[in-house]
């Protein structure tokens, strides 16, 4: 069966043959080559010019940004990985990475070239599905999610696509930015913003609440609270500074807590619940994720009770992929299920 290269290498295609020597890109002969190589399924006229493996290692590198990150996705270690680099650049003509002390940055030509590379790694993910429906999705689909939705939803939760599907693997980050998605160290991102690139698709997942915990034992110790104002006079355990990166994550900001009250900070949400179950301070903690510890105790959630969203956010361009359409899917109905959860 015939199978169409998608339009966004064609264009390239093209506009590699109109550009000038100066401007030229990688090369047109190679990239058209490719795309009929792809289209036909004879691969051996680029027996010499393309070894496939180099392919995959490129887009370790490029997803990753290091020899050593992509060397642990791939089983290999960096000198392995660095060697089929070397071997594409000679191939292709052109430098595709930027060595930095920090890791490996795409050059314009590795940009070009990676537009190509995740095209074919789409169709062939496609292929592969179509080919193999019993045996389900395959392959690695990485989750880039705020702690406190991976830790005490997600995670919990994604076991049973997993028994459905035994060749897909799943990692879940908690790094909190949608940089991660951006420089395709991520294929999906729940976060507390949607993004204004319109190299994203976000959709809005669910709204939930916080509200301000502490124990028992802080509350009988401490000066009484009775309005939202007394807030300012407690202990908190929030944010590192750093960390509050978006006004949605600034909680405490929202109820007039001055920094200096925020004496024990941290980078995660499981570290301020600990905290506040320890007596000695409170914290600003999602409703759904302080219901697992019955000893904390909600404070004038009557009148404290902050509304925020979760939103799902994919790349546009993998829109068609069958593996992030149902991993997307899954996410959206267990959201769904679980729909109780989120507004307690």
């Amino acid at each position: 069966m015939d199978r169409s290269f998608p339009a966004v290498v064609l264009v390239r295609i093209v506009n590699a043959q109109k550009a000038s020597q100066e401007n030229q890109e990688i090369s047109p002969t190679w990239c058209a080559n490719l795309h009929i190589a792809i289209k036909t399924g004879n691969f051996h006229s680029m027996k010499r010019s393309l070894d496939w493996r180099n392919l995959q290692f490129f887009l370790a590198v490029a997803r990753s940004g290091s020899l050593s990150e992509a060397g642990r996705l791939l089983g290999v270690d960096h000198a392995t990985v660095g060697r089929h680099i070397v071997a594409l650049e000679a191939s292709v003509g052109k430098t595709l990475f930027e060595r930095h002390l920090r890791g490996y940055a795409l050059t314009r030509y590795g940009q070009d070239l990676l537009t190509t590379a995740e095209a074919m790694d789409r169709e062939a993910t496609s292929v592969a599905q179509a080919s193999s429906p019993a045996y389900g999705l395959t392959g690695t689909v990485r989750i880039n999610a705020l702690e406190g939705f991976a830790s005490f939803f997600l995670a919990s939760r994604i076991g049973s696509l997993l028994v459905e599907n035994p060749a897909l693997t799943i990692e879940i980050l908690t790094i909190q930015q949608i940089v991660a998605l951006s420089r395709r160290q991520a294929d999906i991102a729940i976060t507390v913003t949607p993004s204004e690139d319109d190299r994203f698709v976000c959709e809005r997942l669910t709204p939930y609440y916080l509200c301000v915990y502490a124990t028992r034992s802080y509350l009988d110790r401490e000066k009484p609270i009775k309005k939202p104002e007394d807030f300012s006079s407690h202990l908190f355990s929030g944010y590192v500074d750093e960390m509050i990166f978006m006004r949605e994550l600034d909680y405490l900001g929202h109820l007039g807590v001055s920094r200096k009250m925020v004496r024990i900070q941290n980078s995660s949400v499981q570290a301020q619940m600990e905290a506040a179950c320890s007596g000695l301070c409170m914290a600003v903690l999602p409703t759904f994720v302080a219901a697992t510890r019955p000893e904390l105790i909600p404070v004038l959630p009557q009148q404290v009770r902050l509304e925020r969203h979760y939103w799902l956010i994919t790349r546009a361009e993998e829109q068609t992929s069958v593996r992030i359409s149902q991993l997307c899917r899954f996410i959206r109905d267990e959201v769904q299920k679980g729909e109780k959860l989120f507004r307690v």
